[in-house]
């Protein structure tokens, strides 16, 4: 599997779209002071599902879009795409590239799609936990990051092994069975609540079902 290309839109400084093609294996961003090697490892990040805008150094979905600046009007939406080569089928799709995108609109919506094709989160988390990819922060270690991954603590340790192994599928499959079931918990409520309501009149209908049948 080899990172082909990352495109970024809107992204945080990067008002214009710019595309950065990688014909060989890459282990590190380098630059100077403000070239914006930090929005690049949080657009990587962001694309491959994280949901902590505190890893992502802000604190509302509006921060990840482009501002504005005196010369620059503000966008309206920021978009990430990470594209694949998928020639050896490590990701269990037909596609020989795969390429993932996240799209985020002022409104706080997010989009994420799959080779052109609307899907989930939840999609995106299970195709990457295939490869032993995540949003995790043991993926992308930032300057001064090797501190913060040798002082983890065990939570945090356990977090970076689950996604590493491919569980983070299976921790979202739960989440959403939590709800799911708890959904359905007020449900049952709701009709039990129901019941005791209408119970009187059925006993009503019933009486005068009766005092016609007599009749």
């Amino acid at each position: 599997m080899l990172l082909k290309r990352l495109e970024i839109s809107g992204f945080k400084s990067f008002a214009k779209p710019i595309t950065l093609e990688f014909p060989t294996k890459i282990t590190a961003v380098v630059g100077p002071n403000g070239s914006g090697k930090s929005n690049v490892a949080d657009a990587v990040r962001w694309v491959l599902g994280e949901q902590s805008l505190k890893h992502l150094r802000g604190k509302k979905g509006e921060d990840l879009i482009f501002s504005g600046t005196p010369r620059i009007a503000r966008l309206a939406k920021a978009s990430v795409s990470l594209a694949f080569d998928n020639k050896d089928k490590l990701f269990p799709v037909e596609f020989g590239e795969v390429i993932m995108s996240r799209r985020v609109y002022r409104d706080g919506v997010n989009d994420y799609v799959l080779n052109g094709s609307q899907v989930r989160l939840k999609d995106i988390i299970e195709l990457l936990s295939k490869v032993g990819l995540g949003a995790s922060q043991h993926h992308i270690i930032a300057q001064g990051d090797s501190d913060r991954i040798l002082y983890a603590s065990s939570k945090e340790r356990k977090s970076m092994i689950e996604e590493s192994l491919g569980l983070k599928i299976f921790e979202l499959k739960k989440n959403e069975a939590s709800r799911k079931l708890e959904a359905a918990e007020n449900n049952i409520k709701q009709v039990e609540s129901l019941k005791r309501e209408i119970q009187p009149h059925l006993k009503y209908l019933e009486v005068q079902a009766e005092k016609m049948k007599s009749a």
